[in-house]
């Protein structure tokens, strides 16, 4: 079966850099990933990543901003956070995690999703510290600076998640 590996940029650029996964998104899209990688800037459409990740997927990169406290505004970081099993989040909460689909927090989308039955077999997250999440439109500069590394970053890891992949290091449950 053939890995898949979907790159999800996220972000709201009405929130100055928050915007950040959208444009690393329309950068990422000048090139095309490898067949095995699909890329979608989700946006503020955090319920419309949860459904495409019932789909099935090996890998889960999320492309956004991270409040990380190491580095200046526009540091890049590759983190891997835990992910939560199968069945979790019970039933009678996925009416709050569902108060405003349009500020589902990636976290959430990761709650949300093992109560609908999916399953990610690995997360990643290409993150950049923020500068400024006021409301607003367009990246400080020091975001700015740091959208084509973050690109590059992200077919990096791309291409590493993939040859661990095919090295046979597929995760049980994941999709493909």
């Amino acid at each position: 079966m053939m890995a898949r590996l979907l790159v999800a940029c996220v972000g709201n650029i009405f929130l100055s850099d928050d915007g950040f996964g959208v444009e690393v998104a329309a950068t990422l899209a000048r090139e095309p990933l490898p067949p095995e990688a699909k890329l979608v800037d989700f946006g503020i459409r955090s319920v419309h990543l949860v459904y495409e990740l019932l789909e099935g997927y090996d890998v889960l990169l999320v492309v956004d901003t991270v409040a990380r406290q190491e580095g200046p505004p526009g540091s890049l970081h590759v983190i891997e956070p835990d992910v939560p099993e199968r069945g979790s989040a019970p039933v009678d909460a996925l009416p709050e995690v569902l108060l405003d689909p349009h500020d589902l927090s990636p976290g959430g989308v990761m709650e949300l999703l093992p109560t609908l039955g999916g399953v990610v077999g690995r997360i990643l997250v290409v993150g950049c510290r923020p500068a400024v999440l006021d409301e607003g439109i367009g990246l400080s500069a020091p975001v700015r600076e740091a959208v084509e590394p973050a690109a590059a970053l992200v077919r990096e890891v791309v291409d590493h998640e993939l040859a661990r992949l095919h090295a046979g290091a597929r995760v049980p449950g994941g999709g493909g």
